[in-house]
Order: structure tokens, then sequence, then C-alpha cells
């Protein structure tokens, strides 16, 4: 059973160099105990009851751990930005006509209405509602 858990170890070890994320790293010390006691001669139940026990324990204090070391910070994009902003209408916004253009935080866009048959006429200020591709959908 010793080789068994050396196994466990080795393919724990596999996987997690072989991911960018962690899978299986609290396999590995829980594999280690578990063959330390088929070692000294423990029963195969107690070894998986130990390998399954350091596993559940060593799972969010691993989790906890490394989270904050890699964790992904994310931050809205320049045109996410834009959701929520007034424009000003730039070019005639008409989804029949497939066209429209707005400025907003000094930037021009392609625009299109949020209703199908709404459209917006030179100089009228809508609000950015959401982005569709490279589009501002506007209200």
């Amino acid at each position: 059973m010793a080789y068994f858990w050396l196994g466990v170890v080795v393919v724990a070890i596999i996987v997690e160099a072989a991911t960018t994320a962690l899978v299986s790293i609290w396999f590995i010390p829980s594999g280690i105990i578990s063959m330390i006691l088929a070692f000294c001669g423990a029963p195969i139940w107690v070894q998986i009851l130990v390998f399954v026990a350091v596993s559940a324990v060593l799972l969010p204090v691993f989790h906890k751990i490394f989270k904050k070391k890699f964790a992904v910070k994310s931050e809205p994009t320049n045109a996410d930005a834009v959701i929520g902003q007034s424009a000003v209408v730039t070019e005639r916004i008409s989804n029949i006509d497939e066209c429209g253009a707005v400025k907003v935080m000094g930037k021009e866009w392609t625009a299109r209405a949020e209703d199908e048959d709404k459209t917006f006429e030179v100089g009228e200020v809508v609000t950015v509602c959401e982005i569709r591709g490279v589009k501002l959908i506007c209200k």
C-alpha cells in the first residue's frame, strides 16, 4: 500500500506542475502521511481515513494561503468605464439605417439605439447602457 500512496503523491505533483491552478497540492502532504502510516503497518481503512481527513483540512488552508498570493485583480477596462455615462450624438443613430455615432469621455464611438425603432438626432444627449462588440448601445 505504501507504493500506492507514493503513486498518489507523484501523480499529484505531476498534475500540480502541469496546471496553473491549485488542483491537487493538498493531496501531496496527505499522500505522504498515508504512505508513512502504510510503512508503520496501519490498516488500509486508517490510511484512507487519514488521507481524506488531511486533504479536507488542507484544502481550505491552502486555498486561503494561495488565494492571496495568486489573486488576479480585475479592473474595468476603459471600454467598461463608458457604461452609464452620458454621450452626445455626433451622427444620427438609426438601427434601421445601421448608422450612428456618439462622443463619450472624449472619444467617438459607433452607436446603436437600445430600442430597435428609436432614433436619436445629432446633438441629443443619450446614456450608454451596454457595449456590444465595438458599438455602444444607447437609450
